[in-house]
């Protein structure tokens, strides 16, 4: 039997932050930045040593089958696939998805009232 890592310590440093910049985003796309760039933030805390996180890394997918896509290349990475395979990582980043979706479809059904905000 493996031992799983859990990582939430790190989510829950990076919750507050991130709760309060999703729910202020104007934009969908504010949304999609501001999910990618807290899961890169919680990668380098992860994995300090790995330092070749790029902003297209991860994807927020609204919509699609899953809730976020990871690049070939990050999957490909021997450090980042054993942390994703032994720990809680996949959930957490689940978690943040959620959260990113939810305010997405929100911002999404109000696209004029996005616009007048954006335009202010």
């Amino acid at each position: 039997m493996s031992t799983q890592l859990s990582f939430t310590k790190f989510e829950n440093k990076l919750l507050p932050d991130y709760r309060h910049k999703i729910s202020t985003a104007e934009s969908t796309e504010d949304v999609k930045k501001f999910f990618v760039y807290t899961s890169l933030e919680l990668f380098r805390k992860i994995l300090p040593e790995k330092t070749d996180f790029d902003y297209g890394d991860i994807t927020l997918t609204p919509g699609g089958d899953s809730s976020f896509t990871l690049t070939e290349r990050l999957q490909a990475s021997t450090e980042f696939s054993t942390t994703w395979a032994d720990s809680d990582l996949k959930h957490i980043l689940s978690r943040l998805a959620e959260t990113a979706i939810n305010r997405y479809k929100h911002l999404e059904k109000n696209p004029a009232k996005t616009e007048a905000k954006i335009r202010r």
